[in-house]
């Protein structure tokens, strides 16, 4: 690195040089990856974290907040975490908290995790009124403060809480599944400072008054913050079971996303039946039970390259970083046929920045199809590759892979374009009652009765 030269370092810029270090030395340089990141212990050797949740139960029972917890009409499932601890994951009655990257740029992502949950006739609500994390703004910017996080944070719950009202539902009746890995991140690392902090809950505490959006005066606290992956490992046997496309000879390599695992680890699913219980356990677990082989590769512990702050301001580091840390590796050492990835900026990442190592020349292009679990989950089950999994939006190859997995692409396609035909028309399918999309707010129309 250049001298500081009276310059801010910022971490990324034109402060670094390359270090020129031969293969061999760079090899030892980061040597210590493959013989500690493994190893479940390099997390649990620390300094044992506070579980959040003693903390939480503690402050419900002085009359500091109030709890959404999980319930029994939620049919919960018990999970292990990194340390041991039992997480409660709901697999009913489901508030979507969707992701403005996945909608935006990825939109076969949350439509292929609604499919599923249409298949094993799972009670959920998609709703519009929620509103982005904001965590991006924070991570990307430093525009954003703890405040502004906490309170959408606990304004997007609230709504959660309160949504089943328009069904004649009692408060509580569904739960937040959040789709994104940085709003869980996010979200998880908020209620972490929250229940910390008397003087934030009492700055928030303010602001959500004002909102209309306390519980008999309180915050609301939900019991567990859940992710999609999350849902998807316990359900894993019931969406196995409907396989319906052979996908044993599918080598796939899996990219944990640093927001679903690193960010407040003692949160994150370990079980001891996948990976020895070294490496988190969402995904790699439902990719295996559908019948895929997972394969190893030695920079699987890497960031996608995304980072959020050099996204922006250093995009070309972002860019050779995915295609030579993460897809050529995982295409040279795993010969891997497809990336499966759970959070929407490592997909987006890896997916839409592949044309980049043409830069390199002809020798040096690679190319590897990205996906999210869900949508390699509604593949194998049967799901439509363009109307539901909606590949087309995928900047990387997917032909190959479909072709692999047995399904006639260019007769999918043309059923499609038959189908945007008839959208243009108006008569476009909904996966979804379009009557449930407004709860609250402009254009809400009261609903009757429950609608199944």
């Amino acid at each position: 690195m250049k001298e500081n030269c009276g310059e801010r370092l910022t971490g990324h810029g034109s402060e670094w040089n390359d270090a020129k270090l031969s293969a061999d030395d760079a090899k030892t340089a980061t040597s210590w990856v493959e013989a500690r990141v493994d190893k479940r212990a390099m997390l649990t050797q620390k300094d044992r974290v506070e579980d959040v949740r003693d903390v939480m139960w503690q402050l419900e029972k002085e009359g500091e907040i109030a709890v959404h917890r999980i319930e029994e009409q939620h049919k919960p499932k018990m999970v292990k975490t990194l340390f041991g601890w039992q997480k409660v994951i709901p697999t009913t009655q489901l508030w979507h908290h969707k992701s403005c990257g996945q909608c935006g740029n990825i939109p076969g992502y949350p439509t292929s995790l609604l499919w599923l949950q249409n298949e094993m006739d799972i009670s959920y609500l998609d709703e519009t009124d929620q509103t982005s994390c904001t965590a991006w703004n924070y991570h990307g910017s430093g525009i954003g403060n703890i405040v502004s996080l906490a309170a959408v944070f606990l304004r997007n719950f609230h709504q959660a809480y309160v949504s089943g009202k328009a069904q004649g539902f009692d408060d509580g009746h569904y739960y937040p599944l959040v789709h994104c890995g940085t709003s869980f991140g996010n979200y998880k690392e908020v209620r972490k400072f929250l229940l910390g902090s008397p003087e934030l809950r009492e700055q928030v505490r303010k602001i959500l008054d004002k909102l209309g959006r306390l519980v008999d005066g309180k915050l609301l606290i939900p019991e567990e913050i859940v992710h999609y992956s999350e849902w998807l490992h316990v359900m894993r046997p019931e969406i196995a079971a409907r396989r319906t496309i052979d996908v044993s000879h599918i080598r796939a390599t899996i990219h944990p996303a640093c927001h679903v695992y690193k960010m407040i680890p003692e949160d994150a699913i370990y079980d001891d039946d996948i990976l020895e219980g070294n490496r988190v356990a969402v995904s790699t677990g439902l990719i295996e039970e559908l019948g895929a082989r997972v394969m190893d590769y030695s920079t699987w512990y890497d960031c996608c390259g995304f980072g959020f702050r050099h996204i922006i301001s250093e995009r070309e580091f972002t860019r050779s970083y995915a295609i030579d840390r993460k897809i050529r590796v995982a295409v040279e050492e795993a010969q891997s046929n497809v990336m499966i990835g759970h959070d929407t900026g490592c997909i987006t990442t890896l997916d839409k920045n592949q044309w980049i190592s043409k830069a390199g020349g002809p020798e040096k292009e690679v190319s590897l199809p990205v996906m999210a679990d869900c949508q390699f989950a509604a593949l194998a089950c049967g799901a439509d590759p363009y109307k539901i999994a909606q590949l087309h939006w995928h900047a990387s190859p997917v032909e190959d892979l479909m072709e692999k997995m047995g399904i006639d692409w260019e007769a999918k396609k043309a059923g499609f374009e038959d189908y945007l035909e008839e959208v243009k028309q108006g008569h476009g399918e909904s996966l979804y009652d379009p009557r449930l999309k407004i709860t609250s707010g402009p254009g809400f129309k009261k609903i009757a009765a429950p609608v199944n």
